[in-house]
């Protein structure tokens, strides 16, 4: 079975990298956005299986990618992770747009793997 594929939506080099290295050696394809237009693009273009979406990204706010997202037939099925240095107070909020869990930086790399496990796993039948 093929590993799902993760869109990762970070302005920041440095975690995004540590996100791809973390999540490439568990075998799973990786694309990277660094902003909204560029993640909305190729979300639409190739809807991957989860993204991880930062909520502080150029051109327009996670919140609102979030919503177009799940506003969008072709992308709504799009597991999204949002990812914050935010605290715990945004979280119902952003669930309530449709986002499939709230992860806060800085993180583990095995708080990351066990987060696209829990979420790609609520998937399965």
């Amino acid at each position: 079975m093929a590993k799902a594929e993760i869109l990762i939506v970070e302005d920041h080099p440095t975690m995004r990298e540590a996100m791809r290295l973390i999540l490439e050696h568990e075998g799973f394809e990786i694309r990277e956005a660094i902003d909204a237009a560029q993640a909305l693009s190729m979300a639409k273009e190739r809807p991957p299986d989860l993204m991880f979406l930062d909520l502080n990204i150029p051109g327009a706010s996670g919140t609102d990618v979030l919503t177009t997202l799940k506003s969008d037939p072709r992308t709504q099925g799009v597991r999204v992770v949002v990812v914050t240095a935010e605290g715990e107070e945004i979280r119902d909020y952003v669930m309530s747009l449709g986002a499939d869990e709230y992860f806060t930086k800085p993180f583990s790399p095995t708080a990351l793997l066990r987060t696209v496990e829990n979420v790609l796993g609520a998937r399965e039948p």
